[in-house]
């Protein structure tokens, strides 16, 4: 038990998480197994994959229709995860936590420059292309395990 600060009556420890930091902890977990599963099929992809030459230069949907499946899959979940991702973050601004939402809003911003650098990489196979969209997605996954610290795990109060 413990004393509520604002009404002065004493509440249980383990009361339940407010749905909105649930939700925010659900998306950030989605996010971050979708991430590190794309970070896994991105490391494949500049091992083992070569684009084809005719794609070079093209758009997201040159290579989701044209390109190798692997690559395709690639460029699906790398969508998915930027709207997965900017859902988190208008969860963190529904549930009114900062550090959730600066850590959101750095964690979206790290996978849009992967993005960027990953198109990049495409049209021209520039190493330093494929380090940038390597670190920024190592970037995003720290943010989002940051908000799976930083908001309650469901038997914990917040």
């Amino acid at each position: 038990m413990s004393l509520d600060a604002r009404s002065g009556r004493a509440v249980s420890m383990s009361a339940p998480v407010p749905a909105s930091l649930a939700r925010v902890r659900r998306a950030s977990l989605v996010v971050f197994v979708l991430l590190l599963a794309e970070y896994g099929i991105g490391m494949y992809v500049n091992l083992y994959i070569t684009v084809p030459a005719a794609d070079h230069g093209h758009s997201v949907g040159s290579a989701i229709s044209n390109g190798p499946v692997i690559l395709s899959a690639h460029a699906v979940i790398g969508l998915l995860l930027g709207l997965s991702a900017l859902a988190v973050l208008v969860l963190s601004i529904i549930a009114r936590r900062p550090g959730v939402i600066v850590v959101s809003a750095a964690g979206l911003i790290a996978l849009a420059v992967a993005s960027m650098a990953g198109s990049s990489f495409t049209s021209s196979g520039q190493a330093a292309e494929s380090m940038a969209m390597s670190v920024t997605a190592g970037v995003g996954l720290l943010c989002y395990a940051a908000n799976l610290y930083l908001l309650p795990s469901p038997g914990r109060r917040g």
